[in-house]
Formats: C-alpha cells, structure tokens, sequence
C-alpha cells in the first residue's frame, strides 16, 4: 500500500515543536524513567503500535519512549481540532509516521487513522494504543483481517473504556485490552488534576472571560466534573452541578455545590461545562433558556454532549469570532458562544493538561503496552485492569520531582497491617 511517510500542517514547525519536547521530557519523570529502565532492554521490539491519541507535545514524549523501547510506532490524532503541529512536524522529522493536524475534516481524520494500520514493511499493526475508541472500532468493523495478529489494545479515556465493555459484553471485542483510564494514577490524577488546570486555561484563550462572580454549570460530577467544579470555584465562579448519580449528586452537595437540572441551570448560568460523555446534555430548550452570550463547552472526549447541529439549523446568524470560537444568534435576539464546536475545550482552545499529569497516565501506557506485548498468552479476550503494584510504581517514579519523602513501614508495622512493606499498600475493591 502506497501512502505518504507523514502529513502534517507545516513541517518547518519542527524546530519549535523540539525545543517544547526537550521542556516537557523535564516534566515527565515516569517516561523518562521507562526509558532508563526498559530502553536498553528494547522490550518492545517487535511491536508495531498504532496509535490514535491527541497528537501533542506530551505525546511525542510517549511516542518516542515507546520507540526507545524498540517499538514502531505510526500514529494519528483521536480529535480533528486537539493536534499541536509544532509537535506533529517533530515526529515526523524525527522519522516517525504522523498523520495529524489541527483542523482535520471528518473525512480527514478518517483517513489519517487508516493510514497507521500498514507499516512500512507491509506488515500491519500487531499493538493498539487508543483514546476514544475510533481506531479499536476502525479495525474491528473495517479491518478485522488484522485482529488475529493484535496482542492487545490500551486504552485512554473513559468514552474508549465504555466502548471496549460494550463490545464485549455484545461478543464483538476481538483482542484482549487493557483499561488504563481505571487505574488510580489516570482517572484520579489526568481527569481530575489535568482537568482542573486545563478547563480554566481553554475557557480563558477562547473568551478572556472573567469567572469571578459568574454562575457556572458542570454537567457531571465524575472525575472530571470534579476537576472543573474545584477548578471554577477557585476563580470565584458560583459553581452548580447537574447529575443522574444519586452518590455523585450527593458529592457535589456536601462539597458546597447547588445540584439541579440543566432545565433550571440552564435559566442560571453565565458559563457551561459539560464532562459527562453522554449525549443531548445541552439541548436546544437549554438554549433557549440561557442569558445572553452564554458561554458553551465541552470536556468530555465526544462532540456529543453539546447539540451544536441545532444551533446551526435554527440559529438567525453564526460569527466566526475566531478558530474554535463561534457566536450564534437565536430567534429571541439572545446569543450564544460555543467553544471548539463543542468538542474538547482544553485542547481545542488551548494546549490540553500540563505535562507532568500527562506523564502518570501515559507512564500507564507504557506499562499497559509492554504486558499485552510480552505477556499477551497470560490475557484473555477482554477488559483488564493493571496490576496494583504497577499502579503504585507509577506514582512512586512521580514523587522525586515533587520532593516528595514516603514513610516506610517498620516489619512490625507491615505485620500489624497484613502488608507488605514494599507495597501493594491497598485492595484492589479500594476507592481512592
């Protein structure tokens, strides 16, 4: 199959998009860690990994650890607006097929995953490493030739995790995964922590809005919910939250937050977050509710929370006011500012979570890859989890860089408490 080696918006940013890899490798101690630990080893040689995640500085970072590694790597972005050419046009000069670039059609983004799937040699991919679902989905339902020769899939994200429990619950998953998004130092750390920085940095870029004093609205209290709830309170923002989890719902009460529907939220609020990953959570009756110049966005992986289409079907007039910045007027005069088509918010108005957060989830990658790799006869077909011992490693390769200095139990101690000294400190069934 005849393709081109990379494509990219410009590769002349390469050299800019270097200079920000050499920064953040500084900020992901787990990668470099996995580097000085499994490079000499070459551990993954031999694989053939397909990747489709947010093509961005933190990820090259992970792109060229996996290839440290021994890996070959091709890879693609899960989103048409969260690309950061500069560091697309790096991976590519560093001899690295890339497919990706910010503002990719449908079509586009399409045909970028596809061209990830056959490697140079001929050979096709035999690793996913995924965040949404769209490449797992793409092999299954478009390729399924490749399946006998995939090890494993990884994946990122909450949405893709949904995806691979379904699928298997229906007998259409294929190849054993492993859900990276469950382990403690992903969800706990990238969707709360990363979600915290990069909502706010998004929201401003976009708006230059002032949160102060504003009523926001959080669609979902989960991990990320939490995040962004903690995020736009600690700018003054009045935070009120919509849920369907009773615990959740009760959650964001005891943390302060007035809980209702979006029906009435939807009357109340100045700026508007949806995290759920579900569909039709602000809908064109919310619309019609909201004050004037309402600002929409979302968080969640999917286009899907936002009914954008209805905005472009029954709105008088849409502005372009900038790239990822839209302005609709309504038949009642009122207007509204969506965000990044409704899509992902931090990174399509901004540059996505900071490095460091990046690192504790894509050091899970990592390990993910590397277990259905070497260890693939030891996973059935299905959804698995990492092991809690490499859990707690990943945070334990993060605590140095934050001068952080653990107390280590005494023998009598680990006694006392059934544990080992050296961990893991924690069941498995333990909520963070």
């Amino acid at each position: 199959m005849s393709k081109p080696s990379y494509k990219v918006a410009d590769i002349e940013l390469a050299g800019w998009g270097r200079k920000a890899i050499v920064i953040a490798e500084n900020e992901m101690p787990g990668l470099m860690a996995c580097r000085k630990k499994y490079g000499p080893l070459k551990i993954l040689k031999g694989a053939r990994i397909a990747g489709c995640l947010h093509m961005t500085v933190q990820t090259a970072v992970l792109i060229e650890t996996l290839v440290e590694l021994g890996a070959e790597v091709q890879w693609s972005s899960c989103n048409i607006f969260s690309t950061q050419d500069h560091a697309a046009a790096a991976i590519a000069v560093a001899g690295i097929p890339v497919y990706a670039w910010k503002g990719e059609t449908d079509e586009e983004y399409d045909w970028c995953i596809e061209q990830t799937l056959v490697f140079r040699d001929g050979k096709p991919l035999n690793m996913i490493l995924d965040d949404g679902g769209d490449l797992t989905n793409l092999v299954h339902g478009k390729f399924p030739q490749y399946l006998p020769g995939i090890k494993g899939i990884s994946e990122e994200t909450t949405t893709g995790v949904h995806n691979l429990y379904r699928m298997f619950k229906e007998g259409k998953l294929a190849v054993p995964a492993i859900n990276v998004n469950d382990s403690v130092t992903k969800s706990k750390f990238d969707n709360l922590y990363g979600c915290r920085e990069s909502l706010i940095d998004g929201i401003k870029r976009a708006t230059d809005v002032m949160i102060a004093g504003k009523v926001c609205v959080v669609a979902g209290y989960g991990d990320v919910g939490k995040g962004c709830a903690q995020a736009l309170k600690s700018f003054g923002g009045h935070v009120v939250v919509t849920e369907i989890d009773p615990i959740n719902a009760l959650q964001a009460a005891m943390e302060g937050y007035e809980v209702t529907t979006m029906e009435e939220a939807s009357k109340q609020g100045t700026i508007f977050v949806t995290t759920t990953g579900c569909i039709d959570i602000i809908t064109g009756d919310h619309f019609k509710n909201m004050k004037n110049d309402a600002i929409v966005c979302n968080i969640g992986h999917f286009d899907c929370e936002i009914d954008v289409n209805w905005l472009n079907v029954n709105a008088i007039e849409k502005v372009n006011i900038k790239p990822q910045v839209d302005r609709y007027t309504l038949a009642n005069a009122r207007h509204i500012i969506v965000l990044a088509e409704g899509r992902l918010v931090n990174l399509g108005c901004a540059h996505g979570h900071p490095s460091f957060v990046m690192s504790n989830s894509f050091t899970n990658q990592v390990m993910a890859q590397i277990e259905l790799f070497t260890k693939s006869s030891q996973y059935a077909i299905g959804v698995h989890m990492l092991p809690k011992i490499l859990d707690e490693e990943v945070a334990h390769l993060h605590l140095e860089k934050l001068n952080v200095k653990l107390t280590k139990l005494t023998e009598k101690q680990s006694k006392y408490l059934g544990i080992p000294r050296n961990g893991p400190f924690k069941p498995d069934h333990y909520r963070y």
